[in-house]
């Protein structure tokens, strides 16, 4: 199993910007260390007291000059707030800054109204299905140079690496999504901790959908990966009460509280005691938003899931709010999947 980071660039209580990426550069140093495959940045706009990646292309510049081989991309870009071309001029030149390394993660989604409106994102698109795989159509089109020669954008150039463009995936949460990254022939990541539920169907529904990028824009047969939401301990105990941080904030958001994420005691507190751990072996059908465990359960418990959707690749993101708890975590997790 190959494993990935997908990260927010968190910001402490009471702390930073400025705190919150040098803890990102910090992870993702020691992911290349680890042996993780790639580290992905997060876009959330409008909740900088609480996460600081709004604009992962400019974290991905930096995370590329400070790390070797390490793949670095974005876990997503939101290509309902901007325009095709900018983001495939963007990528294109991340590319030729680390030719080889960088992966284009292109999805969805709305955020608080405030910010759509200033981001100029149509929150009420008659058919955003359509919409969205005609973005991520185009903007492959502008990576590969697939528009025909009588289309107005067919002469338009963007920088380029000697070989290399970037690693182009869908990312969603749905099947609808799925069926975009299917239909265009591209790699394809289901988001876990949004909608785990769904994660069986989307795969089903990529896979019966998929047909190779007439471009040469995807791999030559479906290529998945599945994100989860991980903490990793010293034990299942240990890894449950860490895992309290991510049930809290979960719970917060229902009520549409969104913030740094609490200390391990406050969340205990909130929740009323300390989380179950996960069930090992899952109850069949049982999908967990987020799981927890020592490194050996949590290997286990990706390998069910994994197979279940039949993927190889996890990308894991977690809602821990010590960022040495957060280290050791992915470090145990390493340690467990035999990175």
């Amino acid at each position: 199993m190959d494993l990935s980071i997908v990260d927010l660039a968190p910001v402490p209580e009471g702390g930073t910007a400025t705190e919150a990426y040098e803890n990102t550069v910090e992870l993702a140093r020691l992911a290349e260390e680890l042996g993780y495959t790639r580290f992905w940045m997060a876009e959330h706009h409008g909740m900088t007291d609480s996460i600081a990646s709004t604009t992962p292309e400019t974290l991905i510049a930096h995370l590329a000059a400070e790390t070797d081989e390490i793949r670095v991309g974005s876990g997503t870009v939101l290509l309902n707030h901007y325009q095709p071309f900018k983001v495939a001029e963007t990528f294109s030149s991340l590319d030729a800054l680390a030719p080889g390394r960088v992966d284009l993660g292109l999805g969805r989604a709305t955020g608080i109204p405030a910010a759509d409106r200033a981001l100029g994102t149509d929150r009420q698109k008659r058919n955003p299905d359509e919409d969205h795989a005609e973005k991520i159509d185009a903007t492959v089109s502008h990576l590969y140079d697939g528009f025909p020669d009588d289309h107005a954008y067919a002469d338009l150039q963007l920088p380029r690496s000697a070989d290399d463009v970037p690693e182009v995936w869908v990312l969603g949460s749905s099947p609808s999504s799925a069926e975009i990254a299917g239909e265009l022939g591209l790699r394809y990541c289901f988001a876990g901790f949004i909608r785990p539920t769904l994660a069986e169907r989307a795969f089903e529904t990529y896979r019966d959908t998929f047909e190779p990028s007439p471009l040469g824009a995807g791999p030559d047969e479906p290529t998945g990966m599945l994100a989860m939401n991980v903490a990793c301990g010293d034990s299942d105990d240990d890894a449950a009460r860490l895992r309290a941080t991510a049930e809290a904030s979960y719970k917060r958001m229902r009520r549409g509280v969104v913030g740094s994420p609490p200390s391990v005691e406050a969340a205990i507190e909130e929740l009323g005691g300390v989380p179950e751990p996960t069930p090992n072996p899952l109850p069949d059908g049982d999908w967990p938003r987020s799981i927890s465990g020592s490194p050996e359960t949590v290997a286990e418990l990706l390998e069910q899931l994994t197979d279940r959707v039949g993927v190889d690749d996890v990308v894991v993101q977690n809602i821990i709010a010590d960022h040495d708890d957060v280290l050791r975590s992915h470090e145990l997790l390493a340690d467990g999947v035999g990175l």
